[in-house]
C-alpha cells in the first residue's frame, strides 16, 4: 500500500490548532497551556519568540526534557448499527525537546531549538475502522535556528529557519487493503517580535510560515491477499501558516499574566491527492488515487496562563486555553475524529542554584464529544450513517531542567 500518502494525512492531522498539534515544548510552555510568547524567560525563547532573545541576561541559556503524551481511547457509537462501534488503542508518546540560547554579540543574538511539534499514532482494531485507519503514525522532528536584533531598549525583531523532517505509516485492511510508509524534508520560516510598553507590559506576535511536506515512499495495495501494486507513491500536503499575537502584564515583580489569540491557517488544506509512479489497478482506483476532499477551516486557539514567583527559588504556572478544530464535520474519518477541545495546565520550576534549575508540568486536554449526523455527506459510509465520538483527548507530563552561565 501507500507509505508517503498516509504520511501525509496524519502530518495534517498533528499541526493543527486543536486536536494533535503539540505546541508544548518545554516546562514552562505545557504549565502555561502555552500562553508563552510575550513572556518568556529561558532557553525556550529561542523557540516561542526569538525576538525576546535581545532582552535576555548576557549569558548562555540551556535546557533539555522530555514530554510524555498519552492519548486514551477514542470511542465510536454508530447511531445505525451496534456493530459498527469501536475504539480506538492508548496510545503513550515520547516527546523529547532542547534549546539553547548563546551570550549577545553586539545587537544580536542567536539560538537554535529542536523539538518534536507534532506528531499522532491513531490505531483501531475494530473491523469498521480499520477499512480506513488500521493504523495511522507520524513523527515530526523540527530544527530551528534563530536570531534576534535590538533596535532600541524596547524594541526588538527575530526569525529563523525551520527545518521539518516527518515520516510515518498508515495501513488499512478490507477487501482492499493498503500499507504505506514515507518520509520527507522540508524547510519554512519564522518572524517575531517584541515590544515593552512601561508598567512591565509586554506585547509580541510570532508568525510561522507554511511548510509543504511532499511525502514520498512506497505503497503496496492489495485485493484481498493479492498484492496488485508494490511501487512508489507520493503526496503534498500543507503544514499550515501559524499567526500568534499576545500580550503580558507582570505586577510587584511576582505575578504575570498572558494572553495569546492563535490562528491556524488551514485552509490552505483543500485535498489529498495521491500519486503513483504507474498506473495502479482500474478497480483500485476509486479507493487510492481519486483526490479525497478535506476543505479544512482555518482555526482559533485562545490561551491564558499565569505565573506567580512565590519567592527567589519557586515559581509556579497554570494555565487554560481553548481551541476550534478545523475538520468539517462532511469530511471527518477515522484516521482524525477531531473535535473543539478546553485545556487546563499547571506546573512549577525550582531554582537549585545560580545555574541550575529543574521542574514538571502537567496538561490536560478535554475533547468535546462529536455527532455526525447520518446522511452528513461523509464519503466513508460507515461515518455517514451517523455515529458519535466521545473519550479521547490527552494528557501530557513534561520534566526537564535548565542551565545558565
Amino acid at each position: 500500500m501507500k507509505k508517503g500518502i498516509g504520511l501525509s494525512i496524519v502530518a495534517s492531522t498533528i499541526v493543527m490548532a486543536a486536536g494533535y498539534k503539540i505546541p508544548e515544548q518545554s516546562i514552562n510552555s505545557t504549565a502555561l497551556s502555552a500562553a508563552y510568547i510575550a513572556n518568556t524567560s529561558g532557553a525556550d525563547t529561542a523557540y516561542y519568540n526569538p525576538a525576546a532573545m535581545s532582552f535576555m541576561d548576557d549569558k548562555y541559556y540551556l535546557e533539555g526534557g522530555i514530554t510524555l503524551a498519552h492519548l486514551p481511547s477514542i470511542e465510536f457509537t454508530s447511531d445505525a448499527n451496534p456493530a459498527m462501534n469501536g475504539k480506538s488503542k492508548v496510545e503513550n508518546i515520547p516527546i523529547p525537546y532542547g534549546h539553547f540560547v548563546a551570550k549577545p554579540y553586539g545587537n544580536w543574538r542567536w539560538g537554535v531549538s529542536l523539538t518534536a511539534p507534532g506528531g499522532l499514532s491513531k490505531r483501531w482494531d475494530t473491523a469498521y475502522q480499520r477499512a480506513s485507519a488500521e493504523e495511522f503514525t507520524l513523527r515530526i522532528v523540527e530544527l530551528s535556528p534563530s536570531f534576534s536584533y535590538k533596535l532600541s531598549d524596547n524594541f526588538s525583531l527575530g526569525g529563523g529557519v525551520r527545518l521539518v523532517y516527518s515520516d510515518g505509516v498508515v495501513k488499512s485492511t478490507y477487501t482492499v487493503s493498503r500499507d504505506m510508509e514515507g518520509d520527507t524534508l522540508a524547510a519554512g520560516y519564522n518572524l517575531a517580535m517584541l515590544y515593552k510598553l512601561p508598567n512591565d507590559i509586554n506585547l509580541a506576535a510570532t508568525y510561522r510560515s507554511k511548510v509543504n511536506l511532499n511525502e514520498k515512499g512506497n505503497a503496496k495495495l492489495y485485493s484481498g491477499t493479492t498484492l496488485v501494486y508494490n511501487g512508489g507513491a507520493s503526496v503534498e500536503i500543507p503544514l499550515p501558516a501559524t499567526l500568534t499575537i499576545g500580550a503580558s502584564k507582570t505586577w510587584n515583580d511576582k505575578l504575570t499574566v498572558e494572553v495569546d489569540w492563535e490562528r491556524a491557517y488551514w485552509s490552505s488544506y483543500k485535498e489529498l491527492d495521491f500519486e503513483y509512479d504507474s498506473a495502479i489497478p482500474a478497480p483500485l482506483v476509486p479507493y487510492f488515487d481519486n483526490p479525497v476532499a478535506k476543505n479544512w477551516k482555518d482555526s482559533d486557539t485562545y490561551r491564558l496562563g499565569i505565573t506567580y514567583k512565590m519567592d527567589d527559588a519557586l515559581t509556579l504556572m497554570g494555565g487554560y486555553s481553548k481551541g476550534d478544530s478545523p475538520v468539517p464535520n462532511n469530511t471527518i474519518g477515522f484516521e482524525l475524529p477531531d473535535s473543539d477541545a478546553t485545556y487546563y495546565s499547571a506546573g512549577f520550576k525550582y531554582k537549585q542554584n545560580e545555574n541550575l534549575s529543574w521542574g514538571a508540568a502537567l496538561l490536560y486536554a478535554d475533547k468535546d464529544s462529536l455527532h455526525i449526523p447520518a446522511g452528513s455527506g461523509n464519503p466513508n459510509a460507515v461515518i455517514n450513517a451517523g455515529g458519535t465520538f466521545d473519550k479521547g483527548g490527552a494528557i501530557l507530563a513534561t520534566v526537564g531542567a535548565s542551565y545558565e552561565f
